[in-house]
């Protein structure tokens, strides 16, 4: 039998979980069996199983992706050494991306991920993880603009933080009930706002 590579073996990993999500934003976690992912995704049973073990091995590696995503983008927000520049890079990565629709039918998934949490104490362990990480890097960011005199000293970093990944959650959901929703309008009053509170240009 010949060898797999890691690369082939990686591809084959992606096309489950590309079949699992479109699979779960049109019929829901607990309607989507284990055959409809193969099904979807064009595979065997016994191959699908090679890659994952249950269907909840497949919400956790979703849920654990997109948190991957999040994190390398809060990360190229911190680079940019200023709280202008970092916040745009937030504002344009987090919101802009809600205007396309692979992107919302995307984020309608991790809306399932987040109720599935409320009764799956692994599923909330990773939930959990996608917030906590988020929220440790955003009050990083924020300490260090205040040490360059760009914040004021008596906001207190994580409690804002917790602000920001709220601002996005809370919208997320909302878009998740209505698909009509305008996100550049939404995004254009949170960079006013942020922009209006630190005293800053935002976009620009």
């Amino acid at each position: 039998m010949p060898k797999v590579s890691p690369a082939h073996r990686e591809a084959r990993r992606q096309e489950i979980l590309t079949a699992a999500q479109a699979c779960f934003a049109r019929e829901g976690f607990h309607r989507t069996t284990m055959q409809d992912i193969q099904r979807e995704a064009g595979l065997s049973p016994g191959l699908t199983y090679l890659y994952f073990a249950s269907k909840d091995d497949i919400i956790a590696a979703v849920a654990d992706e997109r948190h991957a995503r999040e994190w390398a983008l809060i990360d190229q927000a911190r680079a940019q050494g200023d709280v202008r520049a970092a916040l745009h890079v937030l504002a344009q990565g987090f919101f802009a991306a809600l205007a396309a629709p692979e992107e919302r039918a995307s984020r309608r998934v991790g809306v399932q991920v987040w109720a599935e949490a409320l009764r799956d104490p692994r599923i909330l362990e990773v939930v959990r993880r996608g917030v906590d990480e988020p929220r440790r890097l955003l009050a990083h960011l924020l300490n260090e603009a205040q040490q360059r005199h760009e914040l004021p000293a008596s906001l207190d970093p994580d409690a804002f933080a917790r602000i920001l990944i709220a601002l996005f959650q809370g919208f997320v959901l909302q878009q998740a009930w209505d698909d009509q929703v305008d996100a550049a309008a939404y995004m254009a009053a949170v960079t006013s706002t942020l922009g209006a509170l630190f005293g800053v240009r935002l976009g620009e």
